[in-house]
């Protein structure tokens, strides 16, 4: 019935015996345990992750200690997560018919803390006893392996099937959970997971969840929209009338409107503390509002760069008006903008760009990845397709 391959169920096809198939993970996970050769090599993923649980000495038996936010970190996590906006239609899709599935649905952050708790009163009260309860940490590192934690360290859907956890106290039970994403860029939000009686293993359940991580990040991109219009609407009217260069964002950074100034869709998330330079405008100083960010220029419109790579670490000068700014990079961002710099004003595309730090063209993704997250340093005085200063910047490499 086992093999290295995960059974049947989770393809959709013919469920196999779950008591027999428990009763074969039991003896896997109890060899690979204690050190002796299992009958079958369990899957790559669990393998993956019981090594990760070995490594760091937790105990297998169950013993190791639940930690469970306070109220006020509980309504904290929950009052900033975006998943709030979408936890109520995941409700209503997944727990329709609670007396007849006798499982649980929950709903983590990024870090792994249940958020959320709701379902069959029976799976909730065998889930209180396992500590698996709303403010409690469900990553990897605390609890072992389990659908939540795995999923969010392989950043991957995981479904686990009783002996397939690492502590023995979850081997009555089955686990489903797939990753939520922000829609607009990516960002991992957290974790969606159906858990219930091992025995009771449906196969639909891993589709089940799937679906409705797919709604739930299709209304959040809905949701979004709605805010930066309502936004936008109200921002454009208060500016109406008014002369100079303006910028409304969001808390994230995503822009609603803007006046007399152009930006990408997105800048640096804003801090009441700092300037953010936007090419055309200058230094701006964000001024909090209402939903979001105004941004308006203090001084000049044209910035000068000078990249310092001599230093350790390498730092980044930027001057634009009468106030400086100083962004820390990495012996690799220095690179990138060093080859950026030569470059000029013809740019240079992400193969050129691979080959330049690499030898070959064959990291195309890595460079593209790693300039993403440079321009969440240095924002729109680096412009893309290709990879180039922005208008209005002039760069030197000291």
């Amino acid at each position: 019935m086992v093999s290295g391959a995960f059974p049947s169920y989770t393809q959709g096809m013919l469920q196999p015996d779950l008591a027999h198939l428990a009763r074969d993970l039991t003896r896997i996970h109890d060899a690979v345990i204690t050190g002796a050769s299992p009958p079958v090599q369990p899957r790559a993923l669990v393998r993956r992750s019981w090594d990760r649980m070995l490594r760091l000495g937790l105990d297998p038996d169950g013993a190791n200690a639940r930690i469970v936010a306070d109220g006020a970190e509980l309504e904290t996590r929950r009052r900033t997560s975006r998943l709030r906006l979408v936890v109520d239609e995941m409700r209503s899709v997944l727990l329709r018919a609670p007396d007849a599935a006798p499982f649980i649905l929950v709903v983590t952050d990024a870090d792994g803390v249940i958020l959320w708790r709701d379902g069959a009163a029976s799976a909730r009260r065998q889930a209180d006893e396992l500590g698996f309860v709303e403010g409690a940490h469900w990553s990897e590192a605390k609890v072992g392996t389990n659908a939540i934690g795995t999923a969010l360290a392989e950043e991957a859907p995981v479904q686990l099937f009783s002996a397939e956890h690492f502590e023995a106290s979850q081997h009555p039970w089955y686990c489903s959970a797939v990753p939520v994403h922000d829609p607009h860029d990516g960002t991992l939000l957290g974790v969606v997971d159906i858990s219930g009686p091992a025995m009771t293993l449906h196969p639909a359940v891993q589709s089940l969840v799937t679906t409705a991580v797919r709604l739930a990040e299709a209304r959040l991109m809905i949701a979004q929209q709605e805010a930066l219009n309502t936004l936008r609407d109200r921002m454009s009217a208060m500016l109406a009338g008014t002369s100079g260069p303006a910028l409304v964002v969001d808390d994230a950074g995503w822009v609603a409107y803007q006046q007399g100034v152009r930006s990408r869709d997105r800048i640096e998330v804003p801090a009441a503390d700092r300037s953010i330079l936007i090419p055309g405008a200058g230094l701006c100083l964000p001024e909090k509002i209402t939903g979001g960010w105004l941004l308006r220029p203090t001084g000049d419109r044209r910035a000068s760069v000078t990249l310092r790579t001599k230093q350790d670490p390498p730092v980044l000068n930027i001057h634009s008006g009468t106030e400086p700014l100083v962004v820390p990079l990495t012996p690799r961002r220095a690179q990138i903008l060093a080859a950026v710099t030569s470059a000029g004003a013809a740019g240079i595309s992400a193969p050129d760009l691979s080959q330049r730090l690499y030898g070959d063209g064959d990291h195309v993704v890595t460079v593209r990845a790693e300039v993403s997250r440079l321009r969440r340093s240095v924002g729109a005085l680096l412009a893309t397709r290709p990879y180039r200063w922005a208008d209005g910047v002039s760069a030197r490499v000291d």
